[in-house]
Order: C-alpha cells, then structure tokens, then sequence
C-alpha cells in the first residue's frame, strides 16, 4: 500500500474538488486531489453539462435593464424551495449564496477569464409565483467544459503548483478514522489496482450526487412523481453512485434529502449510449403539444416547459406508464428544441456569438434536430397526422394511440390559435405570449405556430420519459461546508462540496431549484470549504 501525507485531501475532481484545489493553492495550503475516473478525465459531469448559472446584480444584468437584488433573489428561492422546520442549514446556504453570489461565483470566474452570454436567459419562471421573478440565468461561453478546463488551466499554472499533488484514477472507498476524527481515507489505483493511503488534516467530500445509481435512485424516489419508474433514463455518470454517502454517514455524518432530486421529464434515449440506460434530457419547444401515452393532450393545465420543472415531473410521473409524447412540426422543432450538455450545444461550446445570432434570427440551426431524427429511436417524422400515429406506436412497440383522438386533440389547439388574438382561449398560448415578453425567449419561441401547417414542415413527434439528473439533498454541512453529525456538531477533519451536499447544506434548494444552482454551488461550497480550513472565511 503506498502512503501519502497532506494537509488536506480533496476527494472527487469534479467542479466542486477543482474550486477547492484552487482556492487552497490561493491559500498556499498544502493538498493532494484525487480524481476517481480512469480516463484521467477531471472535471466530472460538468464537462458534459451546458454551463448556466443562477446569478444576480451582474453587469449582463444591468445591461439587460433587470432589477434585481439579495432579497428578492432570496424571496424567489424560499418561494420555491419550500423548506421544512428542520432545513435550517439549507436556508442559511439559501442566504448565503443571495448575499454572495456575485463576489464569490460571478467575479471568481470573470477574473479567471471565463466570459458569459450577453443577455439573460428567464428559466423557471414558476406557475404560481413559485419561480424566479427576473431573468438570472447566466450561460458561461465554453459551457461547462469550458468552465472546468480554464479552472483546470489555471490549477496547472498557479505559483503555488508544487503544493498540489494531483492523483487520475485514484479511487476512495473508505474514510480513515481515529478517535473520532477523519484523519483522511484509502481505496485503490484503476492502473495496476493497487491500494493507497492518504493521511490528511482535513478531509474534503467531493464525490458527486446518487443520480448516476438508478438502483438508489428508485430507493430514494419521493412518491409525489409517482411511483419509481422501471423505464427511468439515466442523465449522470455511473460514477455518481452514492458510494461516498454511504462512507460519510459510517463515519456518523448526517445524509440527508436524498428523496429531493432535480430530474427532467423529457428525456429520451441516447442515439450513442456510453452507459446503460444512458439518456439525453431534452429543453423540449414550448410550442408543442404535450401528450399522454394515448396521443390525448395532457391537461386540463397544459404542459409547458420553462415554467416549473418539479411540476413537470410529478404531472408525468402520474402518468399511465410514464410515458408521454411531444407532438409539433419541423418548424417548431428548429427553432425552439434543444439538449441540455456541452456537445448539443457547440456554438456555446465553441464561443461562436455571431453564430448563435444567427441561428436565432434564422428560426433555428436545423443540425441537431435531423440528428436525432435519423438516430434516435423515440423521435419519429411524418407528413400526415395519420402517418404520425401509426410510426408512433411503431416507435412505442404497441397501439396505445388513439389516432382520432389525438387529431382532434391537434386540431382543436389549431383552430384555437386561428381564431385570432381577441378569441384565444388556452393557457399553453397565454404562456407563449408571456414567453415572448423577453427578448431572448421571442426569438428562440415560436409566434403561435399551429401544429399542423403546410408551411412549417413535417410533423414530428418525441417519446418522453423521466431522467435521473442531480441529487438535491446528501451531506449536511454548515456554511464552512464542514459535515455534520446526528447532533449537529461538526465532525473533526471533514468536509464536503457540490453535489455530494445537495449544493450545500444537505439541500440548499428545497423541493425546488431556481436552475442554475448547480455549478454555482459547487464553486461556492468549495472556496467556503478551502477558506473554513485555512481560517480564512
């Protein structure tokens, strides 16, 4: 067994153990990362993610004529959240991060060279003051990926260097205990498979969520999204298996939430699965419509996405079979579909503004859309309604559509639509007008398409299913991200950030994420935990 001996120990080199790495090196503490993946990959699911952030009093704020401020910031997220009487760390990293989301996240990056989108995105609006009052969404050119690779740049080339060591394919599967204390933890090499050892001062948790271990997924699954779904997608790397949760709360650490997750009600099968069940989650167009297994229009509330994704998620998770369908045409398709991650999204990725005007201004790029058309085994095309029906149940393997039924359900929304402005009566078009208020929604929403229209090109239709993202609970910790016990004392030597915490405190975001919490709380979890260890907070 080889031996090492630091400071502190940062377990999992995702966002959440690089900010840590980083921060402490600014700290001039002595470390030693540890990255769990093989590949010697770091930088964990957020190289795959888009890379929005929930952020406020920012300069792309101000130029967007956005007033917004702490406690309205902190109002939305109660609002939203629904924390319990016993969430009292979860509110205080609520505060927290209203009060220093700018200075900690947003001015951390810009200094280290990482840019944002010029205008505001509005997610998560809610459905009855539930949502986020302003826009706030950020997206950070380069999307995830870029985001970790400029942190990890800027590790390689700190002055402070030769005070990290940095371990790939090292990975922990036990704490090391001694009186009480976490004195650091062991697991093995994936090269030659050996064992190792690090003694540390201080040991930091950064191991990710449960959301890649469907099997604890089920397990935790809160039954207001229905019954745990045997058909459910996975949208996380089987490395984020909980294997560390089960290691904190042995070590006598409260887990806590695991029941509060933020999983996506579009998701669809990967045309290029790297792992079992491995699924894509869609940001579906809000100008289709959403449909049950039948081929019947969901309601009598239609569904719309940007709105309140739990809702989302408990509407089809009541479902008959989980299963629905979005039903739209070609034209809706380009313009208004999307998928969350870096690779989906390359002119974000790439950094290519003129690029992504474009394609606004143009309806559309129509790349990704044809793609999955031709690969993906739930996206199916067809130039008559009837066509669409019968290459629907082809797609679902049965003959649960209705095919009448769904034509007048289309037809009816249609004809809605062509009665014009003063006689519109249906509250996915109320949605749509109130969408297209903001600038950047106008031009990626389309200006109330019907779905059935020669002009816009063949019908598409996209079977849908839940898929497993992020944990929003886990770990529970104070705002020095230290681990709690089951008395609320802080256990000796240990740490925790990111996901592995349910983005602070054992679920900093309640029942309900404003969006864009998630690599932001990995930044601030980890500097808090950097900054808690050196004495600097």
């Amino acid at each position: 067994m080889h031996t090492h001996r630091t400071e502190v120990v940062v377990i999992g080199a995702g966002l959440a153990g690089i900010a840590t790495a980083l921060e402490l090196l600014d700290l001039n503490v002595p470390a030693i990362l540890l990255d769990g993946a093989p590949g010697g990959k770091p930088g964990g699911q957020a190289n795959e993610a888009f890379g929005g952030m929930l952020l406020s009093n920012t300069p792309e704020q101000a130029r967007n004529k956005i007033k917004d401020s702490p406690e309205l910031l902190l109002a939305d997220w109660h609002n939203a959240a629904c924390f319990s009487g016993e969430d009292h760390w979860p509110k205080r990293w609520a505060e927290l991060y209203a009060e220093q989301n700018r200075p900690m996240i947003y001015d951390w990056l810009k200094q280290r060279g990482i840019r944002f989108f010029p205008s505001v995105q509005w997610v998560e609006r809610g459905l009855y003051g539930n949502g986020n009052s302003v826009p706030r969404y950020h997206i950070a050119w380069g999307c995830g990926r870029g985001v970790v690779q400029t942190l990890l740049q800027q590790l390689d080339a700190h002055p402070n260097r030769n005070r990290l060591t940095f371990l790939n394919g090292h990975r922990v599967n036990t704490l090391n205990l001694s009186d009480g204390k976490v004195t650091g933890c062991q697991g093995t090499t994936s090269h030659e498979h050996n064992t190792f050892t690090v003694a540390a001062t201080h040991t930091v948790v950064c191991t990710g969520g449960i959301n890649g271990n469907l099997e604890k997924v089920r397990q935790h699954w809160d039954p207001c999204y229905g019954p745990a779904p045997e058909n459910l997608l996975s949208g996380s790397s089987p490395d984020a298996d909980g294997a560390m949760h089960d290691e904190v709360a042995k070590a006598g650490g409260q887990v806590v939430n695991l029941n509060q997750m933020w999983n996506y009600a579009a998701g669809i099968r990967h045309p290029e699965p790297a792992f079992a069940d491995h699924g894509l989650s869609l940001i579906p167009p809000r100008s289709a419509l959403w449909m049950d297994r039948h081929g019947r229009r969901i309601g009598p509330m239609p569904l719309v996405t940007g709105f309140d994704t739990h809702d989302l998620c408990k509407q089809v998770g009541n479902l008959p079979g989980q299963i629905s369908w979005q039903v739209m045409n070609y034209r809706i398709a380009v313009r208004e579909l999307a998928v969350s991650g870096t690779d989906t999204n390359p002119d974000f990725r790439d950094g290519k503004l003129l690029r992504v005007v474009w394609n606004s201004l143009r309806g559309g790029d129509p790349a990704l859309m044809d793609w999955l058309i031709a690969q993906c085994p739930d996206v199916v095309s067809a130039n008559t309604p009837e066509e669409l029906a019968a290459k629907m149940n082809q797609a679902a393997g049965n003959k649960d559509i209705h095919t009448e039924d769904m034509i007048r359900d289309i037809r009816a929304y249609d004809n809605n639509i062509a009665r014009g402005k003063k006689l519109h009566n249906d509250d996915q078009i109320r949605r749509l007008n109130q969408l297209r208020n903001w600038l950047p929604d106008r031009f990626r929403t389309c200006n109330l398409q019907p779905i059935i229209d020669s002009n816009g090109g063949p019908l598409i239709a996209i079977r849908e299913q839940l898929i497993s993202r992020k944990s929003m609970g886990g770990m529970q910790t104070d705002t020095q991200s230290r681990v709690l016990n089951q008395v609320g004392e802080a256990i000796p030597g240990l740490y925790a950030a990111g996901e592995a915490t349910g983005f602070g405190g054992g679920g900093i975001s309640g029942i309900r994420s404003l969006e864009g919490t998630f690599l932001s709380n990995c930044i601030l979890n980890g500097r808090r935990a950097a900054q808690s260890i050196a004495g600097q907070l």
